[in-house]
């Protein structure tokens, strides 16, 4: 079992989704999120006052997929998030030890 975190541009969820949802992957958890990578941030100009936003907008989605899904969903998210501009975000790929269903009991693979 893997557990996949993708940082992505908040305007890209609906697609990411969409797209996990049609290789089989039907649980989530999204955050919002802010932060920032080689970007800095940007300024931005409100009432006439220039503003320094240094921690952007992003969401953190949290996918917990068997091992041979893994590597599909990573390819699904990138396809699906990119923009192709700076920002896109970053996808984390970690092993999962051991993983519980709280209502049933169920445990490893059958809890996801």
């Amino acid at each position: 079992m893997k557990l996949v975190v993708a940082i992505i541009k908040p305007f890209k969820l609906d697609e990411v989704r969409q797209a996990l949802t049609a290789i089989g992957v039907h649980g989530m958890t999204v955050t919002e999120v802010k932060g920032y990578g080689r970007q800095k941030g940007h300024t931005e100009i409100y009432r006439g006052a220039e503003y320094v936003v240094n921690f952007l907008p992003k969401l953190r989605i949290e996918i917990a997929v068997a091992s041979d899904v893994a590597d599909k969903a990573v390819s699904v998210i990138t396809a699906t998030a990119r923009t192709g501009q700076i920002g896109d975000g970053k996808i984390f790929v970690t092993p999962i030890d051991h993983a519980l269903r709280i209502r049933t009991g169920e445990t490893d693979s059958d809890a996801l």
